[in-house]
């Protein structure tokens, strides 16, 4: 049959590769006019890659994919080590190891296996209409195209969830601001296997090593929503929230060059909600569960979609509408969930309750790493792709 995806992002691009195995014929229409996605890079753990991997990119992904071998925390202002300790068990227990990778990197693998020739830059959707046989998507410049299927993956705004909700649904500010980017690897700033993160008076400055000996920088700073900031102003924030600390985090900031790769992110979130399919049309990744990244699940949750999208199309033959629900079914509970567990994690990192941030400060020193590794698993259980086989 002929499916229409709305989003070129992760979850648009690497549900059309997988519809397109399943010999469907599958066309990707988005708004932007080139590949520049927002965010300089994500955290692939194990139930993203093996999505990737599901989907014959292996080999392709492990070669964006930065070594972490370590974690590390770090005293803000004074660069002490808190912990550190060997991420190794993630991958014995999950059976795969986790890669940060650069986030146009990875898109651009997935929109080039997809085939480029099949997807349509510049096209705003503006509309949807489903007779209960085909479903027809309006464009901006008054053209269209018409499916059995459409998905909506375009993103925390999206129009497709207005139509399969009926609209209402609004982002909830989740009390900070990111700033991230990607700069050359140093060794002043943190060891080239490692994940190291500098923690402090509820702020968080962090570095992931990613392919092309860079590191992936993700600076946050808790402040209200709406504060104007100027392009031409660079790093200034940085250096205004971030005077002081330590040493590391003085040459990261030394490092970054505003106008090669700096973005500044407002971080919101979505109330979970279980409602991702109306008749022939269905939402996933952040149309269906916008998420802060404090747990790193952000892109593994839309692979998850995809992985539970195919397989739910390809195993279940009633009806196309039949499918989409149990796609649903399947998903919106584990979602919602991971939604939470990062609400809960900001809540704790970003001294919203300065109590409960002072405390996890004293858990980390001296910690082996046991009970942050099982915090990181525990979000890895439990995916659709481990099909209760992935945790040992």
């Amino acid at each position: 049959m002929k499916i229409v995806i709305i989003g070129a992002g992760i979850g648009g691009a690497s549900a059309g590769i997988a519809l397109q195995r399943l010999g469907h014929e599958v066309v990707i229409y988005d708004r932007m006019r080139e590949n520049k996605p927002v965010g300089a890079a994500l955290s692939l753990w194990s139930n993203g890659v093996k999505v990737l991997n599901w989907l014959g990119l292996a080999d392709e992904v492990a070669a964006l994919g930065g070594r972490m071998d370590d974690m590390a925390y770090l005293e803000g202002r004074t660069g002490e080590i808190m912990c550190q300790f060997s991420l190794e068990p993630i991958t014995a227990q999950t059976g795969q190891r986790p890669y940060p990778v650069a986030r146009a990197d990875l898109q651009a693998l997935l929109m080039e296996r997809f085939g480029p020739e099949r997807i349509h830059l510049g096209c705003t959707a503006v509309g949807i209409r489903d007779d209960g046989e085909t479903v027809t998507v309006t464009f901006e410049d008054g053209s269209t195209d018409t499916a059995d299927l459409v998905i909506g993956a375009d993103g925390a705004r999206s129009m497709v969830r207005d139509h399969v909700t009926g609209g209402g649904i609004e982002r909830v500010y989740s009390g900070y601001t990111n700033f991230n980017g990607l700069v050359a690897q140093d060794p002043a700033i943190g060891p080239a296997t490692q994940w190291t993160t500098y923690v402090g008076e509820g702020k968080r400055c962090a570095v992931m090593p990613v392919a092309g000996d860079r590191f992936y920088f993700f600076v946050d700073i808790p402040q209200p929503a709406g504060l104007p900031y100027d392009r031409a102003d660079g790093i200034a924030p940085l250096r205004e929230a971030f005077g002081g600390w330590a040493p590391g985090v003085q040459a990261l900031l030394a490092a970054i060059d505003p106008e090669v790769s700096l973005n500044r992110v407002e971080i919101w979130d979505i109330d979970p909600f279980h409602t991702w399919v109306k008749g022939r049309v269905a939402i996933l990744g952040d149309a269906a569960h916008n998420t802060a990244p404090d747990i790193g699940q952000g892109a593994c949750s839309a692979l998850e979609d995809t992985f539970a999208l195919a397989i739910a199309l390809s195993t279940n033959t009633i009806s196309v509408e039949d499918s989409l629900r149990r796609y649903e079914k399947s998903r919106t509970t584990r979602a919602g969930e991971l939604v939470s567990r990062a609400r809960k994690r900001a809540h704790e990192t970003h001294a919203f309750d300065p109590a409960a941030t002072d405390a996890w400060y004293e858990s980390l020193r001296g910690t082996d790493g046991s009970d942050i590794i099982r915090g990181i698993v525990g979000n890895i259980d439990g995916s659709p792709i481990n099909l209760g086989a992935g945790i040992l």
